[in-house]
């Protein structure tokens, strides 16, 4: 894979207590150091006309300015410093280059991952939260359709929480495909099955609460069954991944059970999926808070497009998982 990446996203300094932090990213390139065939680029911070697109104009200022003055705690979980501003513009440039590469024909080997922070997917339209202040895949995905570049987007979200901001900016847009896999009652608790979207939007918001303790043949079957269909019936020119790695059994904010292997499998279905669609694909890091099973599990991304073979077990998904499974067909009519 190429991995965009910047020096300017360690300048977000969260402290030494909190999950998100600098060595989250230093983990990864430890990580990759390792392996065979990494590739960096770099890539301009996104302009405050590209985060409008997706965010108020007020919210943008008074982030702006709440940095300008020191930062501190926007909210008990979300904290900003004084390159918290440059480090989120970063991030969601980033986001946009491994949009706009996957588009240009980066594929294979060559296919797009951004490793940026602050991550994103929990910021909404007026406010940042869960650690997030842009969603840097949602102004990824409007930027490519605003350019142009393409005519219909799809996000497939695995971090173990619920994308509520991504959802929130494309949840009444048919031009824009949501879907997420995520444990049911983790924060912030939203995502539920019967959230589809609503009127231009009807039916492209996809959402899997799964129960606690769901691991990869659960993930496997929720890909296969219910996320890959939806994805193809809807027929997107790219495919972006919100990536989060806190799924992982060793993560230390959830209660998921997906193993390293695991990530290999779902990056090799999720390959599979955008080959169904002919659709390109493009990654955006969102979380993982275990910087062993973080490193590994972004090296096991690599490592699929990179031609090595995901280990598939014979286990079989949890009864709960089919039939939730089983009501989102019948909800979406897949």
């Amino acid at each position: 894979m190429r991995f965009g990446y910047s020096e300017r996203c360690l300048a977000h300094d969260t402290g030494e207590r909190h999950p998100e932090n600098p060595d989250r990213l230093r983990a990864i390139r430890r990580g990759l150091a390792k392996r065979h065939g990494v590739e960096y680029a770099e890539a301009d911070p996104a302009t405050r006309e590209e985060v409008v697109a997706v965010h108020d104009a007020e919210y943008v200022d008074e982030f702006e300015a709440f940095v300008d003055d020191g930062g501190g705690s926007w909210d008990p979980d979300t904290v900003a410093s004084e390159g918290t501003w440059d480090a989120a513009l970063t991030a969601a440039g980033l986001a946009q280059w491994a949009a706009r590469s996957a588009l240009d024909g980066a594929d294979g080997r060559d296919t797009p991952f951004a490793l940026g922070r602050p991550p994103g997917h929990h910021a909404v339209p007026d406010d940042a939260m869960g650690f997030c202040f842009f969603n840097n895949a949602a102004v990824a995905a409007q930027t490519v359709l605003d350019e142009g570049a393409a005519d219909r987007v799809a996000i497939f979200d695995w971090d173990v929480h619920h994308g509520n901001g991504t959802q929130d900016v494309f949840y009444d847009r048919g031009d824009v495909l949501y879907s997420s896999i995520h444990e049911d009652g983790l924060y912030p608790d939203t995502g539920d099955l019967e959230e589809t979207g609503r009127d231009d939007g009807e039916g492209t918001t996809v959402n899997l609460p799964l129960a606690a303790g769901a691991g990869d043949a659960d993930y496997r079957y929720a890909i296969d069954e219910a996320i890959g269909p939806a994805i193809d019936r809807f027929d997107p020119d790219l495919l972006i991944v919100s990536a989060g790695f806190d799924a992982h059994r060793h993560d230390p904010i959830s209660r998921m059970r997906v193993s390293s292997e695991g990530y290999a499998m779902m990056t090799d279905r999720v390959r599979s999926v955008a080959d169904n669609a002919d659709a390109v694909e493009a990654y955006v890091l969102e979380g993982g808070y275990g910087l062993d099973t973080l490193a590994e599990g972004v090296s096991m991304v690599h490592e699929t497009y990179d031609g090595r073979t995901p280990v598939t077990d014979d286990e079989e998904p949890d009864a709960k998982t089919e039939s939730l499974v089983a009501d989102l067909r019948e909800l979406l009519d897949l």
